[in-house]
């Protein structure tokens, strides 16, 4: 039997850090070598970030765009170990500061580990090739809970790339973030994404398809978060043997 992957969970007290360190501490291609939270954090068999770098084969983290920037940042000055990003609402200069780390060591980063929403991702890319701005309009919509702090989700935005790809445009050329007020008619290829907050939710997002007399919608739900840290895993123990770089869950699905 092959030893166990070392995993470390950064963010560990947060939300999908727990799931996280559950997740890994019930499954036996895994071994949780640390646990970490943000600087100054302690009890709980907490470490330091820099031990739990020294310890682990790959990390999972679903923090915060500051903090896995500088996560990514110091696996690539110790030549690693691996890293698996959950954490969404990136800037340009944070995810710059990622792809400059990925030189170094193998980064998995995505906007969301389902399997199924993944799978969702390369049907919406299919579906915006074959209906073009001429025939569909393209709407995105998500829900999350209240505490969720970036809008739209990382999900939402990775289902609008994928749109885009389908159709060959950039993304930014033709996303419409929200309405307000007298907008005008709807320009040809805009994509649009609307947004609801509240209560509980753990994520809802819907791609519509909107052309004169029909509508396709694809739409994934998702019932709690041990999706995610089963999407995470997978991530993890394939990017564990990959050559430097940086993948997304798709590069993983395609294994």
């Amino acid at each position: 039997m092959p030893k166990p992957l070392k995993i470390a969970i950064a963010g560990a007290l947060g939300r999908m850090g727990r799931q996280m360190v559950e997740a890994v501490a019930a499954d036996p291609r895994l071994e949780l070598a640390a646990r970490f939270h943000r600087l100054g954090a302690t009890g709980e068999g907490l470490v330091e970030r820099d031990e739990a770098l020294a310890l682990a084969d790959v990390i999972i983290d679903f923090t915060t765009p500051a903090a896995s920037a500088d996560f990514a940042e110091a696996c690539a000055v110790r030549g690693g170990p691996a890293l698996v990003i959950g954490s969404t609402g990136f800037d340009p200069a944070e995810l710059a500061a990622i792809a400059a780390a990925a030189k170094t060591v193998a980064i998995v980063r995505s906007g969301n580990y389902s399997l199924g929403l993944n799978v969702l991702t390369g049907l919406v890319e299919q579906a915006a090739r074959a209906l073009g701005p001429d025939h569909c309009d393209i709407e995105i919509f998500e829900a999350h809970h209240r505490a969720k702090v970036d809008a739209p989700s990382g999900t939402a935005l990775m289902l609008g790339e994928a749109a885009a790809q389908g159709r060959g445009i950039a993304l930014g050329d033709v996303a419409r973030r929200g309405r307000d007020g007298v907008t005008g008619p709807r320009p040809p290829g805009e994509i649009g994404f609307a947004v609801m907050r509240g209560g509980s939710i753990v994520g809802e997002h819907s791609v519509s398809f909107l052309a004169d007399g029909e509508v396709l919608t694809l739409w994934h739900s998702a019932g709690d978060r041990s999706m995610f840290a089963r999407g995470a895993i997978a991530a993890a123990l394939w990017v564990a043997g990959q050559p430097t770089g940086e993948y997304d869950m798709r590069d993983v699905l395609r294994r």
